[in-house]
């Protein structure tokens, strides 16, 4: 019997593709019956015992017997010395990686988020007020999994845009703590720590309890607890995204190192199983090669096993006509990663509409993105690019219409409202506007 391949080959001119493809890039965003009802408990629980619920379920989940909610929250002095405690090259990599988000988030800030207003000819006030978030919550896992690319990704964009209180919740199961997190934590200048974490912290985010103060948005990833627990409470805050698994299309001619490709590919189909990795190219000779480079390659990784089934799952290399049509065709994935490993990528970036970041050339790995390039890896899943975008400081920033209309304006304006009230059937409307018609002040 012959053994399953690592991973698929398609040809997009072979009969059925279209269908092919579209059944390889689905993702069932549908939610776990049994996730949604615990959810569903554990929210109403907090929202209506507040701290208490919030140590019951911190004892039940992450096994700390903490008997009053203040211990939940981490001093100043203890961030502080988390960070004092990180190795030299540790604290020289977590610096490194701070100053370059920093840098490109406070260019985003200056180029596209000032607050504007203009004249018009009857001399009225129209403009824009841009506004920072009074209080951000950040998500951030904790224990073994612990992630402090991801929280300098949200913390950094939220203080460059000004947000008045940054509140974190981090899990502590056991009581680990992940001494980079929360150093991580003081370097972004996050305010408040709280050792909670699943929905119950979620839910302490978005409605406040005696201790956690409530917030007015929450970013930030988690498991499918967490996330099923942001859909719930979105409407009474913010959120950022409902993230599906990570994605990468690798767009490559036959100047790209088949090495490089396939460890990119593997960069994210380690996350899990359903993770997806796709090659679009024209070389069949670089396919064959990639293959072969994936063969040699997987059994040297730590988590191969979940990078082999999410390439048999998941995955695919795929022939294409040319690089024009993979820019077509990653159009229709809209994929959170797209990288561009070929001979000369800038041509193709103005053929690209829907992608989450585009990592330019054969030396831009996907992982320079998610820890240090300086661009937000927080990206949309799940063909979202077609209408979200990474996250960034405008998440963390309201916008306020201003409007300050003169007596002249007002007369003038005041006929085509009365108009369109009217054919509405709003009287009240219609009349508050002909009222100014008369003159007076």
């Amino acid at each position: 019997m012959a053994s399953r391949p690592l991973v698929r080959i398609l040809d997009s001119a072979a009969r059925g593709f279209d269908r092919t493809l579209k059944q390889l890039t689905a993702f069932d965003a549908a939610q776990d019956a049994s996730v949604e009802t615990a959810v569903a408990t554990i929210i109403a629980d907090v929202r209506r015992d507040g701290d208490r619920a919030l140590l019951e379920y911190t004892r039940r989940f992450d096994r700390m017997p903490v008997k009053n909610a203040r211990a939940l929250e981490l001093t100043r002095a203890e961030l502080a010395a988390a960070w004092r405690g990180l190795g030299a090259i540790e604290r020289s990599a977590l610096q490194a990686a701070h100053l370059r988000i920093r840098e490109y988030h406070e260019k985003q800030a200056a180029q596209s988020m000032e607050s504007w207003q203009f004249r018009d000819e009857y001399g009225s006030q129209l403009g824009q007020l841009v506004r920072p978030l009074d209080r951000a919550g950040l998500y951030v896992p904790g224990g073994k999994a612990a992630y402090p690319s991801s929280l300098l990704m949200n913390a950094v964009p939220a203080k460059v845009a000004g947000v008045g209180e940054l509140v974190m919740v981090v899990p502590t199961p056991d009581g680990e703590r992940n001494p980079l997190v929360l150093a991580a934590a003081k370097l972004s200048g996050v305010d408040r720590v709280f050792t909670i974490g699943g929905a119950q912290a979620v839910a302490a985010l978005a409605y406040g309890t005696q201790t956690v103060p409530a917030v007015d948005k929450i970013t930030g990833p988690g498991n499918a607890y967490v996330a099923a627990a942001k859909r719930r409470v979105f409407g009474t805050v913010g959120i950022d995204m409902i993230a599906g698994p990570s994605e990468i299309l690798v767009i490559a001619d036959d100047s790209a190192n088949p090495d490089w490709v396939a460890m990119d590919l593997f960069s994210q189909a380690e996350h899990d199983e359903m993770a997806q990795s796709i090659l679009l190219t024209p070389s069949l000779r670089l396919i064959a090669a990639v293959q072969a480079s994936i063969a040699r390659l997987l059994p040297g990784m730590a988590r191969q096993a979940v990078i082999r089934t999410s390439l048999a799952t998941r995955g695919a290399l795929i022939r294409v006509k040319s690089l024009t049509e993979a820019c077509a065709i990653a159009d229709r994935v809209a994929p959170e990663h797209l990288e561009l490993a070929v001979r000369e990528p800038q041509p193709l970036i103005a053929k690209i509409r829907h992608a989450g970041a585009i990592f330019v050339g054969h030396y831009t790995s996907e992982t320079l993105g998610d820890y240090c390039a300086g661009s937000n890896h927080v990206l949309p899943t799940a063909r979202t690019a077609r209408f979200s975008s990474p996250l960034g400081v405008y998440d963390f920033q309201k916008r306020t219409s201003v409007i300050g209309v003169t007596r002249r304006g007002a007369q003038a304006l005041g006929e085509v409202a009365s108009v369109l009230a009217r054919a509405e059937g709003l009287e009240a409307h219609a009349r508050a506007a002909e009222y100014r018609l008369r003159g007076g002040r």
